[in-house]
C-alpha cells in the first residue's frame, strides 16, 4: 500500500500508518486507514478509467451546505482519491429507533427546495453518469434525465432488449397517465439504500454514497423499498412529517424503481430485466 499511502499524504498532509480493506462498489477500492495520532479515516481509490471522485466529495460538501442531512466530511479530494471522515457505527440494520430518526432526515431533506428540477452540475450514481439539467417540469426530467438516459445506457451495455426498450419509451411518452408533478422541487440524497445508511445505537451516524438532485420525494422513498432497510416504521414517521400520497405503495414506487433497476441491469445484468418487464406487463405496456 506504499502508493496509496504516499498519494494519501501527497494530498492529505499526513501518511496513513495502517490500512483495513472495507466493503466498497463498483466505484473505488474503499479503505479505513489510521493516521498519526490514532484519527481513523476512510479512503476511496479510483480504479483506472474510473469515475471522478471529486464529483462525490461535491455532493458530500452540497449536502452538508443545504442541510442537516448527516453525511462524513471531506478531508482532502482529487479525481482519482477521496479521503473523508470515518463514522463509528454498528454493522446492523437500524432497530425502530433508528427508522423514525431516518425518516425525520429524510423529511427535513426534502422540505430543501429549489427553483427547478435537477441541479447546477450533472452527478454520479455509483459509477455512471447522472445527467441533472435543470427543469421546469418533474414529468419531464424524471423522463429525459432519469428513465430514458439510464435505459439508452442499458440498451448500449446490450443488457436491455430492443423491445424491451421500445416498450420503455411508450412508457416514458405516457407517464402523465400514471405520476403527477408534486408542488415543488425537493432536495434528494438519490441513492438510500441499506448499504449506504449507517447506525449508531438508535440513531442515524451518516448518510454515505450520495447522488444529489433536486426532484419528487417519491422517486427517493420508492429506492428505499427496492433494495431496504426498512419497515412501516420509517413511511409511518415519513407519512406523519411529509405525507404519502394515496397509490405510491400499489403503483407508483414500481415506475419510479425502473430507473435503479435499469441501473443495476446495465452494471450487472442478471434478473434485473425481470421485474422491469413483469412492470410492464402490469401496465399493459406490450411489444
Amino acid at each position: 500500500m506504499a502508493d496509496l499511502a504516499a498519494r494519501t499524504e501527497a494530498l492529505l498532509g499526513r501518511r496513513p500508518e495502517r490500512f483495513v480493506p472495507l466493503a466498497g462498489g463498483c466505484i473505488a477500492e474503499v479503505f479505513r486507514a489510521e493516521l498519526p495520532g490514532g484519527e481513523r479515516v476512510v479512503i476511496k481509490r479510483s480504479r483506472a478509467s474510473g469515475p471522478d471522485l471529486s464529483i462525490e466529495a461535491w455532493m458530500l460538501w452540497e449536502l452538508r451546505r443545504l442541510s442537516d442531512l448527516p453525511v462524513p466530511s471531506v478531508l482532502a479530494s482529487a479525481r482519482d482519491l477521496l479521503v473523508i471522515t470515518y463514522i463509528e457505527h454498528e454493522d446492523r440494520a437500524p432497530d425502530a429507533g433508528a427508522q423514525r430518526h431516518a425518516a425525520e432526515l429524510l423529511a427535513a431533506l426534502h422540505r430543501v427546495a429549489a427553483p427547478a428540477f435537477g441541479l447546477e452540475r450533472d452527478t454520479l450514481i455509483g459509477p455512471l453518469p447522472q445527467p441533472n439539467g435543470p427543469m421546469a417540469r418533474w414529468l419531464p426530467f424524471f423522463r429525459e434525465r432519469r428513465l430514458l438516459h439510464m435505459a439508452r445506457l442499458a440498451r448500449r451495455s446490450g443488457r436491455l432488449p430492443a423491445a424491451t426498450f421500445a416498450r420503455i419509451e411508450r412508457l416514458a411518452a405516457d407517464l402523465g397517465r400514471w405520476l403527477e408533478e408534486p408542488p415543488r422541487p425537493a432536495l434528494l440524497h438519490g441513492d438510500v439504500w441499506s448499504g449506504n445508511i449507517l447506525v449508531r445505537g438508535s440513531r442515524i451516524a451518516a448518510f454515505l454514497d450520495p447522488a444529489i438532485y433536486f426532484g419528487h420525494p417519491e422517486i427517493e422513498l420508492a429506492f428505499t423499498t427496492l433494495f431496504g432497510p426498512f419497515d412501516r416504521t420509517f413511511y409511518d414517521r415519513y407519512a406523519e412529517l411529509a405525507g404519502i400520497a394515496p397509490g405510491f405503495f400499489e403503483l407508483r414506487r414500481d415506475i419510479y424503481n425502473l430507473y435503479p433497476l435499469l441501473v443495476h441491469l446495465h452494471l450487472f445484468g442478471g434478473g434485473y430485466l425481470r421485474p422491469i418487464t413483469a412492470l410492464l406487463d402490469r401496465l399493459g405496456i406490450r411489444s
